[in-house]
């Protein structure tokens, strides 16, 4: 039945599913590594997405601006928004941050390293994400340096400025089996971070790219073969050996969640706390409990959000964008210190975030892609251009700080405050 058609349907998808079977649920296996995945549009414009369809709106009468002028004695111009940001008890140059890459073959390597460095260089906190540890080792070992944990902790920690920055490490289900936290609290290598109040441990409840389920890789033969008693592996690819290796999610409900952040201040008394929500129904929720239960950031990753491998129909049908997500948090009150990310790679995007709550913004995709383009500078490049976009901003709303944001400052008919 070849020639049977069906026009308007996506009779090509379905074609592919009856040919490759489970395999059609993911992207293709060989782009694994290669291609960063989840940042397209559902609907295909940006009419879709509530955040890039806000305008900024800078007001006629700026006082802000008046106070500004009186203190510099002259009138102030872009160049006079101070960036510096309070995120989650780092100091951070920008109201920037570098969302967690974990153990996906496309920020592990020399990628890896080559961004930490340059976060480090650039006073951004980083996160280092899940799954590290029980796939390429901790780096005491003999591990593979650029792919082990402690290279990439190392590799950020050597370029950083004094009072600037800071390290969250985060930890899944399985790397609480390989006590993650354990490892780097007790690391001479990440004392000075702690002595310093620069280390902190995330809690990652959930993530953009996939809400609902737990990290996902591709691994040969011979990955598979070493990793089968840590993970879930499930051979969908067919016959050629790959196969999909699958962390658990974890299971959350208000009190685990609250009783979690609460053991980690206990355990880890000097680290800071922070916790990884993903975009779900009750993400206001969830945010008011791990701040209530004393969380120094929470961070919620938007539908947009996340560069590694999911199944296809995740990113266009699952999760809260982050308008929405932003909204919903303002609705109920946010908590003190809230992260988002979610298609970071612009000031406006970023600015519009700022105004609605946000304290921070996360940057993973473009942060990958800076670092890839120029292993040397193309972030701390890219973080110039950044830093540039939010001054002419923030400067045009008659403000001099991300924190004078408000959401007063945006609008759309949709969105109209």
């Amino acid at each position: 039945m070849s020639d049977l058609s069906a026009p308007g349907f996506p009779e090509e998808e379905v074609r592919q599913r009856a040919r490759a079977g489970t395999a059609a649920a993911f992207p293709p296996p060989g782009s694994y590594g290669q291609v960063l995945f989840g940042a397209e549009r559902p609907g295909g414009g940006p009419e879709a997405d509530v955040l890039d369809a806000l305008r900024i709106v800078p007001p006629v009468f700026v006082p802000q601006r008046l106070a500004k002028l009186i203190d510099l004695g002259r009138e102030p111009d872009y160049r006079d928004v101070e960036l510096t940001t309070d995120i989650g008890g780092f100091t951070s140059a920008l109201p920037v941050y570098v969302s967690a890459t974990g153990s996906t073959r496309a920020a592990g390597g020399d990628l890896g390293l080559a961004l930490g460095r340059q976060a480090g260089a650039l006073g951004l906190p980083m996160v280092i994400g899940e799954n590290i540890v029980p796939v390429n080792g901790y780096g005491r070992l003999g591990e593979a340096a650029d792919r082990a944990l402690l290279g990439r902790l190392r590799a950020y920690t050597e370029h950083l400025p004094d009072g600037l920055g800071g390290v969250a490490v985060q930890q899944s289900t399985e790397d609480a089996d390989a006590e993650v936290w354990n490892l780097v609290y007790s690391d001479p290598a990440a004392l000075p971070l702690l002595e310093s109040g620069r280390l902190a441990f995330e809690l990652k409840v959930g993530q953009g790219a996939k809400p609902g389920l737990g990290g996902m890789t591709v691994l040969d033969a011979a990955a598979a073969a070493r990793l089968g008693d840590r993970y879930g592996l499930d051979p969908v690819f067919g016959e050629d050996g790959r196969v999909l290796r699958a962390s658990t999610p974890g299971t959350f409900t208000a009190e685990i969640l609250r009783q979690q952040v609460r053991l980690m201040r206990n355990n880890f008394p000097r680290a800071r706390v922070w916790v990884k929500l993903h975009p779900g129904r009750d993400v206001a929720e969830a945010a008011r409990v791990a701040a209530e239960a004393g969380a120094d950031a929470v961070t919620v990753d938007g539908a947009e959000g996340g560069t590694g491998w999911a199944p296809g129909a995740f990113p266009a049908q699952v999760g809260l964008p982050l308008g929405e997500c932003l909204r919903r948090l303002a609705a109920a009150g946010p908590p003190p210190c809230l992260l988002v990310s979610g298609r970071m790679w612009e000031g406006g995007r970023a600015v519009k975030s700022l105004a609605l709550g946000a304290r921070a913004v996360g940057l993973g995709r473009a942060a990958l892609l800076a670092a890839a383009e120029d292993p040397e500078a193309g972030l701390i490049r890219f973080a110039d251009c950044l830093a540039l976009e939010l001054r002419l901003l923030i400067s045009a709303l008659g403000k001099y700080t991300p924190a004078a944001l408000e959401r007063a400052d945006v609008w759309s008919p949709e969105f109209p405050g």
